[in-house]
């Protein structure tokens, strides 16, 4: 590491290089000495109540999730997981190896997905749409109907118009 910060140094001091390589060059070693420590650094999405397989580098030894309300962990084998999505919010995984390194290290950052899921709130009564690529009342974990869900209206596709519950529908002049 220390040799990195002379040849660093030494491109900063260099008064002969007029041309702008030296700046370049100082860009390209900051870059490279600090790529590891983003690697490690870097999130992991998982949408909620989905999974997501994970391969590690070397077998694991000590797997230490830090909350275990927002994600699961579960080993298929040594060197793949399986994370679920159990709550929105973030967290962090960190996996060692039988000798103590660290060989996987993120955040994890549960939430719903992008575009797929709608939720209609009328008063107290809450439904849940999944919308893939038509709109269908969703149930609950346990199997049980969305909560407040009436009867389905007739699905429809992207781009053209769901109908809305009976209970909201503007009044007819």
């Amino acid at each position: 590491m220390a040799a990195e910060f002379a040849a660093i140094q030494a491109l900063l001091t260099n008064a002969e290089d007029p041309s702008g390589m030296r700046k370049i060059a100082l860009s390209l070693a900051l870059t490279l000495a600090l790529a590891p420590a983003a690697a490690l650094a870097a999130s992991l999405g998982v949408p909620l109540d989905q999974s997501t397989l994970i391969t590690l580098s070397a077998p694991a030894h000590n797997i230490v999730l830090g909350n275990p309300a927002i994600a699961d962990v579960s080993v298929s084998d040594e060197r793949h997981l399986v994370i679920t999505g159990k709550g929105a919010g973030i967290t962090n995984l960190i996996v060692t190896d039988a000798g103590g390194r660290t060989i996987f290290e993120r955040q994890i950052v549960v939430g719903a997905g992008t575009g797929d899921r709608v939720l209609l709130i009328n008063g107290s009564s809450l439904v849940r749409y999944a919308c893939t690529p038509t709109c269908e009342p969703m149930s609950d974990a346990q199997g049980a109907p969305a909560v407040g869900a009436q009867p389905a209206a007739p699905a429809s596709t992207y781009g053209s118009p769901t109908p809305a519950p009976a209970a909201i529908r503007s009044p007819q002049p």
